[in-house]
């Protein structure tokens, strides 16, 4: 279970706490992931790739070190050279700009990060009830790059302003109507992991309880089971069932199993 460019910054730390530190070696940008507030909603909208950009460090020198240090091959190391500066976005359309201040709607989420709270879904709320021709304009502290193509597919085209450091504003413009085409759902761009902590449940509430966790587990998502010891009776029936796993003992009481469907 190698790290990729697409993965979700909560997933790969989901492997291994640890890895922080290879993000922060890596760019001193990464220092807010070691808020575990900060981390339960930047990491789970961002990928690997994006943080990348963001951060100015080339994703591919960036996934070979996290992959290094998931293999007990390398460290966090120094940081990785810049790969220039995030470009401005180009200026907003004379169109939009032109929009009737009557037909904008702000919304401000800086604050809702910044305090390890989650604002996908009051965004999304905010976004399904606006009229066709009216636009949301959305204050982020990072580029919201997630939302482009889930908003994309509500009938929303997007500009992005960079107005200072971790100060983004984004215009959302509906232009068609919710049923112009499919939704995406909304777990679209939250993370990609379910975790599962078996922690002093008493045999066999772990097995069962872990079973009964990926009878309803979607393809492409990862079940990690967080016990305290490797659960030998579990493998088997993995394998039966037509799952992929990968075992990281951590220290003596913590153990991470890393579970999902094996590919067709």
């Amino acid at each position: 279970m190698i790290v990729r460019r697409s993965d979700r910054v909560a997933s790969v730390l989901a492997r291994d706490e640890r890895l922080v530190e290879v993000f922060v070696g890596a760019s001193p940008a990464f220092a807010k992931l070691r808020s575990r507030a900060l981390r339960r909603t930047l990491a789970k909208l961002v990928t690997v790739e994006q943080a990348a950009r963001v951060a100015g460090v080339d994703a591919d020198a960036l996934v070979e070190r996290l992959n290094a240090a998931l293999a007990g091959t390398g460290s966090s190391g120094a940081p990785l050279p810049r790969a220039g500066q995030q470009a401005d976005p180009p200026p907003l359309p004379a169109s939009l700009l032109a929009i009737d201040a009557a037909r904008i709607a702000d919304l401000d989420v800086r604050d809702e990060l910044r305090a390890g709270r989650e604002p996908f879904r009051g965004i999304m709320d905010a976004a399904r009830a606006l009229p066709v021709g009216h636009v949301l304009r959305v204050r982020a502290i990072f580029e919201p790059a997630p939302l482009y193509a889930v908003l994309g597919k509500l009938g929303f085209t997007h500009a992005a302003e960079r107005l200072g450091d971790e100060d983004w504003r984004v215009w959302f413009l509906r232009e068609a109507r919710a049923g112009a085409a499919p939704a995406e759902p909304e777990g679209a761009v939250e993370d990609e992991v379910v975790v599962l902590d078996v922690r002093g449940l008493e045999p066999p509430e772990p097995l069962v309880k872990t079973l009964e966790a990926l009878a309803v587990l979607p393809r492409g998502k990862t079940l990690v089971q967080l016990n305290v010891r490797v659960p030998r009776l579990l493998l088997p029936k993995l394998d039966e069932r037509g799952f992929v796993y990968e075992i990281r003992e951590q220290s003596p009481a913590l153990t991470r199993v890393f579970i999902r469907h094996r590919e067709p």
